[in-house]
Order: structure tokens, then sequence, then C-alpha cells
């Protein structure tokens, strides 16, 4: 029996237009999800001028799942995020690390005929996570990405450059409870990773242009807050071990790198094409680390789902109708600069 669905795609002319696609008959662990939710992702963006369906932060509910499917039924709640497939047997996914898998399927790259700004998916059952009984679905979606994956692309919106996290890159780095943390940006990356981080016990020192977001990064759980828009210098009361950068772009580096402790972790999430240009010698003889990332792993985005849904961690979103014109709102919002701070497609 042919699946067929409602999708919303981008267009080499960069309008977004509903479409049909279909699937055959589920296959092996293939699972027909009724898409709920969906986050609107920067990442988006960038595909809206390729013909492929867009979104990758679906969350909806199960339909159907194929002969092999044993874990999820009808009626399960759940959610995919940037990775869709993987070989399963090369070194890379038999040691936790399928995302670096050679043959791995990534949003973007496979699968094009469908994402979840659509009415339904068809998924692979090992590449769906179940969402926690006390985490809302609108809640979730954007946790599919920005609370675990996010990437950038330069060029061709079909040119993959360069995936990071926010989870992931305080798993990746090692994060301890007893460590000075440092945020750049408070936007739809930045208000969430200052949530993981205080949660996880860490003081967390926030870092924006000017203070109009102090009051809100503080209630989110930073105990200290600096503007630094015309700053030379930054004096703050003791180093920082990790730093996450969650701005768009690349920041003053010399600005930070004064602030850093021996041994310390720089977590680069910024979406910039340009080389990495960072001063040398407080890199050598501070031994600072830069530890690039990718999308998490599925026991990390698990491990991401539970400590979040545990801690009450929620993003901070504006919603839109799952329709044509809804999703043309939402786009658009993000683009002009005026999403709070991540935007949810609600069908």
């Amino acid at each position: 029996m042919t699946i067929e669905f409602t999708v919303f795609k981008g267009s080499k002319e960069g309008t977004i237009k509903e479409a049909k696609t279909q699937r055959d008959d589920l296959q092996r662990d293939d699972v027909l999800v009724r898409v709920t939710h969906s986050g609107v992702c920067g990442t988006d963006l960038h595909y809206q001028g390729a013909d492929m369906a867009l979104g990758h932060e679906g969350t909806g509910v199960v339909e159907d799942v194929g002969p092999d499917a044993h874990i999820l039924k009808k009626g399960d709640r759940v959610g995919w995020g940037y990775e869709h497939d993987c070989c399963g047997h090369c070194r890379p996914c038999l040691t936790g690390w399928e995302t670096m898998c050679r043959q791995r399927k990534m949003y973007g790259s496979a699968d094009l005929d469908q994402g979840s700004f659509a009415t339904h998916a068809v998924w692979r059952e090992a590449f769906l996570f179940k969402i926690p009984e006390n985490m809302s679905s609108l809640d979730a979606g954007p946790l599919m990405c920005g609370g675990s994956s996010m990437y950038m692309v330069s060029g061709r919106p079909s040119t993959l450059t360069r995936f990071t996290a926010v989870f992931n890159a305080l798993h990746v780095a090692g994060v301890r409870p007893t460590a000075r943390v440092g945020i750049v940006g408070v936007g739809g990356l930045g208000h969430l990773a200052i949530q993981f981080a205080a949660r996880m016990g860490c003081q967390v020192i926030v870092f924006s242009g000017t203070n109009s977001k102090e009051e809100e990064a503080k209630k989110l759980g930073a105990a200290e807050f600096y503007a630094t828009k015309g700053a030379k210098e930054l004096k703050i009361k003791a180093p920082i071990d990790n730093l996450i950068v969650t701005t768009s772009s690349q920041p003053d580096w010399p600005l930070y790198l004064s602030n850093m402790s021996p041994n310390g972790v720089i977590s680069p999430l910024s979406v910039d094409a340009n080389d990495l240009k960072i001063p040398y010698m407080p890199l050598l003889v501070n031994g600072l680390r830069i530890q690039g990332g990718i999308v998490s792993s599925r026991q990390v985005h698990r491990d991401m789902l539970e400590f979040a849904a545990f801690h009450n961690i929620k993003p901070i979103t504006m919603t839109f109708p799952m329709t044509l014109e809804g999703v043309q709102e939402s786009v658009n919002t993000l683009k002009d600069g005026k999403m709070r701070y991540r935007g949810v497609l609600v069908a």
C-alpha cells in the first residue's frame, strides 16, 4: 500500500511550496509518524532554495510500524533530528559515533522527499526518539535540533560544511559541575545552553552585546552577565573553564582568550563560513583546546531528552500553524531576526 502525505518544500526560486510525496508500504523497521509539531531552524533558511522537503525538528504520533519494528507502537509520541540512518557496522557506528559514519544519511543530503514541515513522515525506528511523558511535543520539537544539534552551511544550500551542538558540546568537552561555563550570545541556542549548563550545576557566565537580556539570562540560570558591545577588555570575577560560542558569527577572540582558565575548552557553535582566526600564543601557553563537534549520537540525544525532562528545561517559543501560510510566516520571522527564541509549527 502506497503512503501519501503533504510536505512543504523549498524551490530554486526560494519560495516555499506545498507538495505531495509518496512512500512504499512500511519495510523493515520503518515507522509512519503523524507530525504534530516541528521546530523551525536557521538550517531551513539555507535549504529554502533547494528542491526538497523542509524541516528536521519533528515530533508526532506513531500511526503504523513496519514488520521489524519492536520498540514503538501505535500512539507513541516520538521525535527525530538530523540523522536518519547509518551503515551500522563501521568503526564509528560500533563505538557510538554513528554520526561520523561515511554512509550516514542526514537532512539535506538524503531522503529529500520528506521532512518535518509535513503532515506525516516515515523514518527508521532506530532513529526515532520517544518523548518523555512529562515533556510536551511542542517543547520537544526545538530540542530535537537546538537542544542536541545544529549545523552550518556555506555556498550552495546542498553544501554541508559543519555540525555542532549545545548539549553535545557540553558532553564532548567534558564539562564538570564545578566548571565556570561562559556562554556567548542569548538566542535560539544560547538560551538553551544557559539552562543546560546551569542544571548541570555549573557557574554560568553570559556574554551579550547589551544589557537588554540580562534579567532574562539570570532567570534562565546565569550567575553573571557582561555586556560586550564596544568593550576593549572584559573584567570578570574568575577565569572560565569552558566557553560556548552561540552567536551567528565569530566573536572578538582576544576579548575572551584573556579570560580563559589554563587548559580551558572553547566550543565554537557560530555559523561562519570564514576561516577560524584566533591568537596563537594565548592558545599555546595556556594549553587551550578548541573542540569541534557534530550532531549528537543517539544515546547522547536520549540523554539530552531525559535530562531536559527531569530538570524542566524548555525552549522559549513562538508558534505558527502548520500550513503554507504558517510556514512562510515562521521562516520570514526567523529571517528578519524577530524569532524569540525558537519557532514551532503546530498541526
